[in-house]
């Protein structure tokens, strides 16, 4: 009888999209199956064109199972693309396909993506990364998270509504204070 051999895994928190050093951070607590953290989404793939090399926007899953039936496996689909460095790209494609969310599907979305894993569906059917996702439930969980989608901008849930006007000038407001908080820095030094 073999050993299996136990890789570590990449958890969501580490798949970030933008700049690893940026100055803000976003959070996104949402599921695939949620219309409204689609919606988001495209909102905050908008907001980091605009704030270009200023960002860094990590995704966590908040399966609401409950009404989102498939949402956990899905989340489950896309940390294990990321575990080959496919995370946004099957992220993404989650986003614009809502109602193929079947093991089959997720799959297929995998090979589409580029993953080669060839043993992604066995890794789905045996909830390989079903604990990833519990850990980013129990982290919004401890936040008070209790509906999505929910966004953090530099560990501050914000109000909503969540449109793209008011994460802009909170954005702006967040990048202010840093600047002016390193002009302060910057003359105790001198």
């Amino acid at each position: 009888m073999h050993k299996k051999e136990v890789l570590p895994v990449i958890p969501s928190t580490d798949m970030y999209k933008g700049e690893a050093t940026a100055p803000v951070e976003l959070v996104l607590f949402g599921d695939y199956e949620s219309n409204e953290t689609r919606q988001l989404n495209e909102i905050l793939n908008e907001v980091l064109e605009n704030f270009e090399g200023k960002l860094k926007l990590i995704f966590r899953h908040f399966p609401m199972t409950q009404v989102h039936q498939r949402a956990h496996k899905a989340a489950e689909a896309a940390i294990a693309a990321g575990q080959e460095g496919k995370f946004w790209e099957m992220h993404q494609l989650l986003m614009e396909r809502p109602h193929s969310l079947g093991i089959t599907s997720l799959k297929s979305h995998a090979r589409e993506v580029g993953v080669v894993n060839k043993k992604f569906l066995e890794q789905l059917m045996n909830s390989d990364f079903g604990w990833n996702v519990q850990d980013d439930l129990r982290a919004g969980i401890e936040l008070g998270i209790r509906e999505i989608p929910v966004l953090l901008i530099n560990g501050q849930i914000m109000d909503k509504p969540l449109n793209l006007s008011r994460i802009s000038k909170t954005i702006e407001s967040e990048l202010k204070q840093i600047k002016a908080s390193s002009k302060t820095k910057k003359r105790l030094v001198a």
